[in-house]
């Protein structure tokens, strides 16, 4: 909960996927008008294209601002005011999510950007509809975040305290769940549907998507964002519980090939994770406890980063920061790690539990279930 509770917007924006739909350049203008801003307050404009992250700024003037551009595609992207000026971190944040899509995109709020309303076309229409359904958990889990940045030192360093916030936090994360799911088979025919879908509780299981993505409507389906998520979903079936796990090797932190092979006859837990993935950091305490707990029982983790080129110092750093003392594995190409493409992995963390016969026990264990299950297999 410690590294969950503390999360940074701008690393969430590096998981948002890029939105593909018609091939055609489209024009945007995004005008805002937003009350209650301080002079000393500056806007960006965050999102994804096939050339990675963009940011754009613009000045507020009494509260308006505007920026213009053009686009291949509609995106979905991040507008953040920092109160301070000082940039795409710190605490003095307002952030909403929209869809640059064509046309005139319109932001107006009496005082933040949390509680502005957007007057554009149907993609935000209907992400508009779901945030509203789900800004009452969202405030709840702004509550929990002030309440542990709140805390004494002593309280964060307490067992309790942070259970305590970690079990409320994963309720309000299923809540939060719940809603995507209402939402999404609700409106079948929206396009919002399926990009919620694509991000549902990432990554997800076939045996839940699959379902949901069935009841979505032809149009959306036949779609070329529907027709490259099937795509995926026939890669999620490729290594169902119980398959071999594919065999790989990769470079560890000193350059040295270690092939998965190498460990067998140990249940080993293979973790796709990343420096920049927050969720990722957040899921760290987790497994240094579950591989202190049953490390000398049979089990290892084998960790796959999907850090990218030339970041190597920062995937160093992060797996000395969250002690993450496992051998740890990177061709540091991002995305296009050779071993994420053969676990067809899309999302981050991810992980696979292969048993002593190489073959996949579990997938996606994530802090009590995993420890669960390891106390199924090895506390006998």
């Amino acid at each position: 909960m410690k590294n969950q509770i503390k999360i940074f917007i701008i690393s969430a924006m590096l998981l948002t996927p890029v939105i593909v739909m018609a091939q055609k350049v489209i024009n945007y203008t995004l005008v805002g008008k937003v009350g209650d801003i301080p002079s000393t307050a500056k806007v960006y404009l965050v999102y994804r294209t096939a050339a990675g992250r963009q940011v754009d700024s613009a000045e507020i003037n009494h509260g308006n601002f505007s920026f213009k551009g053009k686009i291949d595609d509609p995106i979905v992207a991040h507008l953040v005011i920092n109160y301070k000026g000082s940039g795409l971190m710190g605490k003095s944040l307002s952030y909403i999510k929209l869809y640059l899509e064509a046309g005139n995109i319109e932001v107006i709020s009496p005082d933040s950007l949390e509680n502005a309303q957007i007057k554009a076309g149907q993609l935000n229409a209907d992400n508009y509809t779901l945030n509203q359904a789900l800004k009452p958990i969202d405030e709840k889990i702004e509550a929990l975040r002030k309440e542990y940045r709140s805390a004494s030192d002593k309280q964060k360093h307490a067992q309790d305290f942070n259970d305590d916030l970690e079990l409320r936090y994963r309720n309000l994360q299923k809540a939060q769940k719940q809603v995507n799911i209402n939402f999404i088979k609700a409106n079948p025919n929206s396009m919002i549907s399926l990009f919620t879908l694509k991000d549902l509780g990432e990554p997800a299981s076939i045996e839940e998507v699959e379902p949901l993505f069935n009841i979505l409507s032809n149009q959306i389906k036949s779609s070329e964002e529907g027709i490259k998520y099937a795509a995926k979903l026939a890669e999620m079936k490729k290594l169902p519980l119980g398959s071999l796990a594919p065999d790989f090797s990769q470079p560890d932190t000193s350059g040295k090939a270690v092939f998965l092979h190498d460990f067998k006859g140990k249940y080993v837990l293979v973790d796709f994770w990343a420096s920049w993935c927050v969720p990722c950091r957040g899921e760290n305490p987790n497994l240094v406890k579950a591989f202190s707990d049953y490390k000398d029982k049979g089990f290892t983790i084998l960790g796959v980063s999907l850090d990218l080129p030339g970041a190597k110092d920062r995937w160093l750093k992060a797996i000395n920061a969250d002690h993450v003392t496992w051998t740890q594995l990177s061709d540091l190409k991002g995305w296009n790690n050779e071993v994420a493409k053969i676990y067809a992995v899309h999302a981050i963390p991810e992980n696979f539990l292969v048993g002593p016969d190489g073959r996949i026990v579990a997938k996606n264990l994530r802090g009590e279930d995993l420890n669960k299950k390891l106390k199924e297999l090895l506390d006998k």
